[in-house]
């Protein structure tokens, strides 16, 4: 017997199957969108690594490139491409917990000992050979200077600039009583030293010397003038703490003056040697590799030239 037909049953059947086959879109739906997610994190996932592998890349062509400049296997300091390329490894390894992996670049700490070679009186015939051995241990010094006009002395203050030690002023004329008569005469002379350095060299020489040291005995004025002459002119003056003892009647030997040098250098945090760049002081040239050598042997201890971040050392103080 053939099943009537209620009406509105096949609207409803369409109506479910539709229902039906909106779930499965539903369904469906998450799934492909966690397919495509899926596909993009794998995408980015080797970018990432590409990316890694290239700056790695970039930064052992800059090492190789800076260790074929020197010559040499060295550790170089980061350069600012070098720390550029750094810090997007850092980046990069950041983001899957690996930036511990990268050393810190941490600054040197200066040494507690810094040592200054300074050398009065000169230009002289010795200026060269001393000259000749600061660049033999690559360390720098002090020359102070006196006004000496003949061709010779001329060419190796030049030189002195030109191997960049320091050049002071020691007076022009090295006379006592003419410096030391008054101020007028010292001012004089202190702008023919000034001009003298500045005309031969274009260096505008800030620290001075005076003859004899501050605590002269040979002035009849009191030095204190003289030095706040020299703070007007912002002027450093230096004395020193440690003598060779190079400038005396008796010439000294070589062992004499190496153990004059160096003994109280350790006492010190800044030690200014006194020595003499004079032609009648052979030995001191003599002396200066064996000096070299033993303070550069010495524990946390640079040899430097005086700049203006050199502590003074000053026989004399101002009054308050």
């Amino acid at each position: 017997m053939e099943k009537k037909q209620v009406p509105g049953e096949d609207a409803r059947h369409r109506r479910v199957n539709r229902l039906k086959k909106g779930i499965v879109l539903w369904m469906l739906l998450p799934v492909g969108l966690c397919m495509v997610l899926f596909y993009r994190v794998n995408a980015l996932s080797r970018q990432l690594e590409d990316t890694q592998e290239s700056l790695r890349q970039l930064l052992e062509t800059v090492e190789q490139g800076q260790t074929s400049e020197t010559g040499q296997d060295t550790v170089p300091q980061p350069s600012r491409t070098e720390s550029h390329v750094k810090a997007s490894i850092a980046g990069a390894e950041g983001m899957e917990g690996l930036a511990d992996s990268l050393k810190v670049e941490q600054e040197i700490p200066e040494a507690a000992h810094k040592v200054y070679l300074t050398f009065d009186d000169g230009p002289s015939k010795y200026t060269e050979d001393i000259l000749d051995i600061l660049d033999t241990y690559d360390v720098k010094a002090t020359f102070f200077v006196l006004g000496k006009e003949d061709e010779h002395s001329i060419e190796m203050l030049r030189e002195i600039a030109r191997r960049g030690h320091t050049i002071g002023m020691h007076s022009y004329s090295h006379k006592y009583a003419d410096i030391y008569g008054s101020l007028e005469a010292f001012s004089a002379d202190y702008y023919r030293i000034y001009s003298y350095i500045l005309e031969n060299t274009g260096i505008q020489s800030t620290c001075y010397r005076f003859p004899g040291g501050s605590s002269n005995t040979i002035s009849d004025l009191d030095m204190q003038i003289f030095a706040d002459f020299l703070e007007e002119q912002e002027v450093v003056f230096y004395d020193w703490n440690i003598s060779s003892e190079d400038a005396g009647r008796t010439l000294l030997d070589v062992d004499a003056l190496v153990e004059n040098a160096t003994a109280d250098i350790l006492k010190h945090g800044t030690s200014i040697i006194l020595m003499h760049d004079a032609a009648s002081r052979p030995t001191t040239v003599e002396a200066l590799p064996e000096i070299i050598e033993k303070i550069l042997a010495m524990e946390d201890t640079e040899i430097l030239p005086i700049t203006e971040e050199t502590t003074p050392i000053q026989h004399i103080h101002k009054s308050e």
